[in-house]
């Protein structure tokens, strides 16, 4: 069927309309995101791995040190510098920080755990009296966190479960419980610190 002149610069303008001119760089800038990201994985993961190796006591844990360094870089690709040694440093930087980040972490959760399990089974407790009070403290601190989380909290901290096993045992993942245990020891801080002072 044959379009008479107003007819095909309608259909003109219409194929022409502006979400089609805006969907193409789009799709191009995310193209050239990922062929980005992926250079930057081509050319310095093996770097990083023998570096995150150095840093970590286990070739699991430097593995997704490399790889959270490598999701840091993809939420902030443009921010990567170009040229070999500008991309190493700033990665190197990158997966420094995440690992500094890591250590603090670790140790708050270290004197954290070690400050509720001396408050739940004191070793020298000044009295069965002050015992049972800090005891009853914790416990009652303990309620007052949802249901999940104060589970995650007691099987990681009181009885010594790994977050995996954890994780399969509630259904739920290990980035999850991760979740709760950082919320959990934040919250019963945040708690307890009037109550027993800068122990916990």
């Amino acid at each position: 069927m044959a379009l008479k002149g107003n007819q095909r610069s309608d259909v003109c303008r219409s194929m022409s309309s502006e979400p089609v001119a805006i969907a193409l760089p789009v799709q191009a800038a995310v193209v050239d995101r990922s062929e980005r990201l992926a250079s930057l994985f081509d050319a310095h993961e093996g770097r990083l791995y023998k570096l995150a190796r150095r840093l970590t006591s286990t070739a699991e844990d430097a593995r997704d040190l490399v790889h959270d360094t490598f999701l840091r870089a993809a939420g902030a690709v443009r921010s990567v510098p170009h040229g070999f040694a500008k991309e190493e440093a700033w990665l190197v930087r990158v997966l420094v920080n995440i690992r500094r980040d890591q250590w603090r972490k670790a140790a708050v959760r270290t004197r954290s755990a070690a400050a509720l399990r001396d408050t739940l089974a004191p070793h020298h407790p000044s009295s069965p009296e002050d015992a049972l009070i800090r005891k009853r403290t914790v416990w009652t601190a303990l309620d007052q966190l949802e249901p999940r989380r104060r589970a995650i909290v007691v099987m990681h901290e009181l009885e010594g479960l790994q977050r995996e096993a954890i994780g399969a045992l509630l259904g739920i993942s290990t980035v999850t419980v991760r979740w709760h245990l950082s919320m959990g020891r934040r919250d019963l801080k945040r708690i307890l610190e009037p109550q027993l002072g800068h122990a916990i």
